[in-house]
């Protein structure tokens, strides 16, 4: 785990509900009972970021036999948010706003980038419980191991 962040495995996952690319609300403790995947990325419209939610949207299958829900999150705003999962041919992956108040979620993570802005890129799974299973937070340049996540939450599902 990243010095930066000061939450741990095992921490009650801190609880948000916020807007989704299509307007729809998402609480994470409406989730309860499934894994959830919290994929920080930066922003919208970059490359490396377009990548990380690509991957999501190309195993939502293997998520859901996984009793899984992946979401891309960012300090981006819903509209945006909108246009460039259209652009990504994104249909089932929901992206989460953490716009207002300007990166709220990101910092009750302990992922909020002060200098930039907006967050780290990095991957967090909360598990059936509500509680830190897994973190893993990136370079900001670094696109993370799609197959890495999958591996953690296989083996989550067979513990």
């Amino acid at each position: 785990m990243s010095e930066e962040s000061y939450l741990n495995v095992g921490d009650e996952a801190p609880d948000f509900t916020a807007s989704d690319q299509d307007k729809n609300e998402f609480s994470l403790s409406e989730h309860r009972g499934k894994y959830v995947l919290l994929s920080f990325h930066p922003l919208a419209w970059t490359p490396v970021c377009a990548d990380q939610m690509k991957s999501l949207e190309a195993n939502k299958e293997t998520f859901d036999s996984l009793t899984t829900v992946a979401v891309g999150m960012s300090v981006d705003t819903v509209p945006s948010k909108k246009a460039w999962a259209e652009s990504l041919g994104i249909k089932d992956t929901r992206f989460i706003t953490d716009f207002w108040p300007h990166g709220d979620i990101t910092m009750r993570y302990g992922i909020f980038n002060e200098e930039y802005g907006f967050s780290r890129r990095a991957n967090i799974i909360v598990d059936k419980e509500g509680k830190i299973a897994w973190i893993k937070v990136y370079e900001t340049k670094t696109l993370p191991d799609i197959n890495e996540v999958l591996d953690v939450l296989k083996g989550m599902s067979q513990g």
